[in-house]
Order: C-alpha cells, then structure tokens, then sequence
C-alpha cells in the first residue's frame, strides 16, 4: 500500500528502462493497460517481495509469480493475465535487464564433445529482436476465412496446467503396477485430454471465421468446427497457429565450443524458473 505523505517516496526504486511492448498495446482488453503518449512502459527494477515470490513454487506452477511480477515492475499494465502472450517475452526480458544488467550468463554443453561452456548474452540484443507477429494476416480454406489473435497469459497458463497435469498422470501411470486394463483406459483418458487442450488453444488463437453468411467470433462455435472440420482444414489451422506462437519466442542463440570449436544452436528461454540463478 502507497502512502502519499511518506517522506521516503523520493527514494522509492524509478524506472530503469522503457520499453516499447512488440504488440505496441492492441490486443489488451480495456482497463488492463495504461499507455503512455509514446508508447513506451517505463519498467521498474523486482524488489525483495517479488524475487520471493518468484522463487515460491505454487506461485510458480499457477501463473500467479509471473502475473504478480510483471503489474509490480510494470505498473502500467494493470491485469497481466489479460496480457497477450507476445509481450510476455519481451516483459520477462525488460524485468531481468531492469533488474540485474543487460549480461546474462547461461550455461550450455556441447553436443559435439559434451564440454560445458559458459556463454553471455546481451539481453538489450534480445529485447530488440523481439517482435509481433503478422496478426492482420488471415489464412482462406475454402469459402472460410480465419482470422487470429494471441491468446491471453491466463488462457496459456490454464491450458499449459492442464497439460502439464496429464503428462505427470501418463508418466506415473506407464510404471503404476495396476490392471493392464485400467492402465489402458486412464492412459486413453489422458492422451485425449491432452489432445482436446491442443484444440482448445487453436480456437482460442482464433479471433474469427468469416462464412459465406456470418462473421463468427464465439469460442464455443469455433472449438465445435474444429472437432467437425476435415483433417486437412484443421492441419491448415494448427500450422498457422503454431507459425504465429513460434514467431514470438526468444531465437536460439549461436554458440562456438571453446574446447572443439563446433558450433551449434542452444535454445534460450527466460521464465521464472531460471529467473534468478544467474543473478544471485
């Protein structure tokens, strides 16, 4: 809670960077987001609360770290579970180079000769090869045209639950010792489950199906298609859907083995879990 009259507010942590959000502010529903005249989010470094809630581990698996660290170091962004999700890379990234200093070393092992090397990366580099995907671009499959948007953090963080959830259940269930049978069927279960949820984040990344009659924007309408479309037109979907999440993920970065000189790609993600380890 803020107090007005406090005389330390002059003390109180400032902006560190600002950063303009690849999406530039659309697909935030109304009162989620204050922007500024230049379209640039002042970003403020995490303070002692948020690095301990980042490193609480319901906080974590829920969402609610990242949500709750995000409206803390980015205070113009009021709702960030109604976020879009090719903004959250670019906040992740802000808050850590806020917080800690455009270095950011990350460990990596050879595949070559399995030597492990320490490399850095510049992370005012990776804000700005961060961009929004085309979502103006509508895909045509027959006489229907589909129109996307990013889903939101909440309908990412629910759906990747979800999975999460059912991948543990088969995994447990593969070395359970219980009726081959029973196995079967709860395996069965969750397999489908895992799949309905991929269907589900396809028509959440719709935004609309124009038809030669009506323009259609229900989910329900959308998800109902997707279980009654040919496996051709759904294809045609999924391939545009994952196109547009893939295009908001941090590039993998080149790295050189010091020991062999082979090069190779190494992956680079940024989430809470790893938020910190670096930075201590």
């Amino acid at each position: 809670m803020t107090q007005s009259n406090n005389p330390l507010r002059k003390h109180f942590r400032q902006a560190a960077i600002y950063l303009k959000l690849p999406s530039g502010g659309k697909f935030y529903p109304p009162g989620s987001i204050t922007m500024t005249a230049n379209n640039e989010l002042p970003v403020l470094p995490m303070t002692a609360l948020d690095e301990i809630t980042g490193r609480t581990p319901d906080a974590l698996f829920n969402g609610s770290a990242m949500a709750d660290l995000i409206q803390s170091c980015v205070p113009n962004i009021t709702n960030a579970w109604a976020a879009p999700i090719t903004d959250f890379n670019a906040l992740l990234v802000a808050i850590r180079l806020a917080s800690y200093g455009h270095d950011m070393e990350i460990g990596t092992t050879c595949p070559k000769c399995n030597v492990a090397n320490d490399i850095h990366v510049d992370l005012r580099m990776a804000l700005d090869n961060l961009k929004a995907p085309d979502y103006d671009k509508s895909i045509t499959d027959g006489d229907l045209t589909f129109y996307f948007a990013p889903m939101s953090y909440k309908q990412i963080t629910e759906n990747g639950q979800a999975s999460f959830e059912d991948q543990k259940t088969i995994q447990l269930l593969s070395n359970a010792n219980i009726d081959e049978t029973e196995k079967l069927a709860k395996l069965g279960a969750a397999f489908r489950r895992i799949t309905e949820s991929t269907i589900m984040s396809i028509a959440q990344s719709i935004s609309a199906v124009k038809t030669t009659e009506a323009m259609v924007t229900d989910t329900a309408h959308i998800l109902e298609f997707l279980h009654n479309c040919t496996k051709s037109t759904f294809n045609t979907i999924k391939a545009h859907a994952i196109e547009l999440r893939t295009a908001t993920e941090l590039p993998p970065i080149t790295v050189t083995c010091e020991s062999c000189q082979h090069e190779y790609q190494q992956e680079f993600t940024l989430d809470l879990s790893n938020f910190f380890e670096t930075a201590s």
